[in-house]
């Protein structure tokens, strides 16, 4: 190749990459130190962040992904009908059969909920993921999958909804199923113990309320009012995590934070599916909490609306003033998976879940087993 090639091919390049870099920095306030890092050897690199507010946001990018096709996930499945949730002693409604795996007696129970996947598709289940409905809202405690035509299956779950235990019905809201802040997510899948989520359930709310009280008293596009005692009595008015967040108020707080990066994902989307983008590492307050990392641009795609408004609550109910993170700093936060000790639970031929805890943080990893797979579906990283 002539000299003067190489130079045109290097120019356009580097012009590609500057676009990219204005483009994410349109988004927010750059971090002072943004900038891109050589590739790393773990395959996994940081982009430069979003920022808005206390909320900081840095793309992850990838040198290798996997087709994801053959998965659905959780909102896909409750839209479609294939995928039924149930109390626990709702079992016996769902068996396929005589020999179908499920506890058929005992009636409902707080941490325990049945899960049937109907679908041709194997299912995959975040940790995080709130289910509404039924005698109290759940929120799911473990990455898993399950088969296509699976029998009914236990599920993990921990209360995000303490003193409701009644229900019209059985069945859960199949219209979404929003995703619990890092710090609820955090004492569901590290902790597993349900009176720290209750107890991170409140403060999340109560801090969502105070932040709703300082707002100006305004109407809101959804309805009621942006801030004020008033609006913050809304919050206040229901044990549910699910429906306090999602009360016009709360609603009004973090749209404020996430529709900004909301929009700048969405005007980036292509740009950064050709760059591979499959996850996020997530500081808050200039404190690095959270990393979410997929196997496909794809499946990142499907899970981001619910994602980053995960973020934006944690970032509206935990304000403080903090300093800026830098590019090196997410980095560092992403390549340490490694730990002095490792927990597996698997299920042979469908997946195995890991979880590692190491100095400061936890890793936990979602690997398929299914044919044709043996490679990891998403893993979530948390600051101790």
């Amino acid at each position: 190749m002539k000299q003067s090639q190489k130079a045109g091919l290097a120019l356009a390049a580097a012009a590609v990459l500057m676009l990219g870099a204005v483009l994410w920095e349109g988004a927010g306030t750059p971090d002072a130190n943004a900038g891109e890092l050589p590739a790393p050897a773990s395959g996994y690199k940081v982009l430069a962040p979003i920022s808005h507010g206390n909320l900081t946001i840095f793309p992850v990018v990838a040198g290798t992904t996997y087709d994801t096709r053959a998965f659905i996930t959780l909102d896909e499945g409750l839209r479609s009908g294939e995928v039924v949730v149930a109390e626990s002693g709702q079992v016996e409604g769902l068996r396929r059969g005589p020999r179908a795996r499920g506890d058929s007696g005992g009636g409902a129970q707080v941490n325990r909920l049945v899960l049937l996947n109907n679908s041709d598709k194997p299912l995959i289940l975040l940790a995080g993921e709130i289910v509404t409905g039924g005698k109290q809202d759940r929120v799911v405690g473990k990455d898993r999958i399950v088969p296509p035509q699976s029998d009914p299956i236990d599920l993990s779950v921990f209360c995000v909804e303490p003193g409701r235990w009644v229900g019209a019905s059985a069945q859960f809201d199949a219209k979404a199923t929003p995703m619990a802040q890092p710090s609820v997510r955090k004492e569901a899948m590290g902790d597993k113990d349900q009176q720290k989520v209750w107890d991170e359930v409140g403060r999340s709310r109560s801090a969502m309320a105070s932040a709703v009280e300082a707002a100006p008293a305004a109407p809101s596009a959804s309805g009621g009012l942006t801030g004020g005692r008033a609006a913050a009595d809304q919050v206040t008015a229901t044990s549910s995590y699910a429906r306090a967040m999602d009360a016009p108020a709360a609603k009004a707080q973090v749209d404020a934070v996430a529709a900004p990066i909301e929009h700048s994902y969405s005007s980036l989307i292509r740009e950064l599916k050709a760059r591979n983008a499959v996850g996020v590492v997530v500081a808050v307050n200039g404190r690095l909490i959270w990393a979410d990392v997929f196997a496909s641009p794809a499946l990142l795609e499907k899970y981001w609306p619910k994602l980053v408004r995960s973020y934006a609550a944690e970032a509206v109910t935990t304000r403080a003033a903090g300093k800026a993170v830098s590019v090196e700093a997410a980095q560092d936060f992403l390549e340490q998976r490694e730990g002095t000790r490792e927990l597996s639970e698997s299920e042979p031929g469908v997946f195995r879940q890991s979880e590692i805890t190491g100095p400061g943080y936890k890793v936990f990893e979602l690997t398929s087993l299914l044919p044709k797979t043996g490679f990891e579906v998403h893993w979530a990283k948390m600051a101790e």
